[in-house]
């Protein structure tokens, strides 16, 4: 049987943990950056594996949210943040996205920062207000179609995951429908339980607790239905053949943290990620776990891809 990545990662982490490469860090209470607000798909994972953190290294470790321009400026304070170890930054697509969406990011995501692991990846569920008369992706497509700007849909943020999502889907199925960027996962999640917007592509985790109540649930934006939910269909099933989204989440450090701090915090990184995943998996996560040389070669290929995704959608930068 092949072992998933991070379980590989964790027996040679866990091996080792004994081998202090900074036997001092951490000595007090360490920051966990999460760039943005409370309620999304980003903060459940954040808090739950901050959690895990903790209990591996030893110290609390603390959530500050600092949601906001498509997560830049909490990825902004973290790449501010002093470069000893004690601020860690939660990354995500929205940061890959960042390099095409301004013109003048405060920040490099290739240099700017030691690129600690890829923690996991999250599906979306396309939901629609119980409101909205489509109980199927064809049906709502047909609905867009039938009224072209009526209906419209929520995300994070300009350039985050779900804007993609959401673009993505616009383009596939021809359709007219307008974007309401909100502030962040949790407030787009309430402006569409409020019926304030139509439409969201969330993350499973964030909505599943009203999936059959305040949120009808269409499809899962996975390219095979997902084994906690084996009777929603897919949206390439519904006729748009290679349709995929989602988020993915890691960690980061400032450029010029000691080289002991990061081995020491990407150690700690994985063995965390091995004690929360049973509860990521119940919430639909997929675990991954990287090497800091992995992750880093992932970020910069998504920056490339997001890059050609603006292009070809014609998005422009502000």
């Amino acid at each position: 049987m092949r072992l998933p990545l991070f379980a590989i990662t964790l027996c040679v982490a866990t091996g080792v943990l004994a081998q202090a490469p900074y036997p001092t860090y951490p000595n007090r209470p360490l920051r966990y950056i999460i760039p943005e607000s409370p309620g999304g798909g980003s903060d459940v994972i954040g808090r739950i594996y901050a959690e895990g953190l903790a209990e591996v290294m030893g110290q609390p470790v603390m959530v500050d949210n600092r949601p906001g321009a498509g997560t830049t400026i909490g990825i902004a304070t973290g790449a501010r943040a002093v470069p000893d170890g004690y601020t860690i930054t939660q990354n995500g697509s929205g940061f890959a996205a960042g390099a095409s969406l301004f013109r003048n990011l405060p920040y490099d995501p290739i240099r700017d920062f030691a690129h600690i692991t890829l923690l996991a990846k999250a599906p979306y569920a396309l939901v629609v207000h119980p409101s909205v008369p489509a109980r199927t992706v064809k049906e709502l497509v047909a609905l867009a179609q039938s009224k072209p700007g009526a209906l419209n849909y929520a995300s994070a943020g300009t350039g985050a995951a779900s804007y993609f999502a959401g673009e993505t889907f616009k383009d596939r199925a021809r359709i007219n429908v307008t974007h309401v960027p909100y502030r962040g996962g949790g407030p787009a999640l309430t402006a569409v339980l409020a019926g304030e917007v139509s439409v969201y592509f969330a993350p499973v985790a964030a909505a599943s607790p009203y999936f059959g109540n305040r949120l009808r649930l269409l499809a899962v934006s996975t390219q095979q239905r997902l084994p906690l939910m084996p009777n929603v269909p897919t949206v390439a099933e519904a006729g748009y053949a290679g349709y995929e989204s989602g988020n993915w989440y890691g960690l980061l450090l400032p450029v010029g943290a000691p080289g002991g701090v990061v081995i020491a915090l990407h150690r700690a990184a994985i063995s965390a990620l091995g004690k929360v995943n049973k509860r990521l998996t119940e919430l639909a996560y997929i675990t991954i776990g990287s090497s800091p040389a992995e992750y880093a070669a992932y970020v910069a290929t998504e920056v490339k891809n997001t890059a050609a995704t603006y292009q070809r959608l014609g998005l422009k930068p502000n």
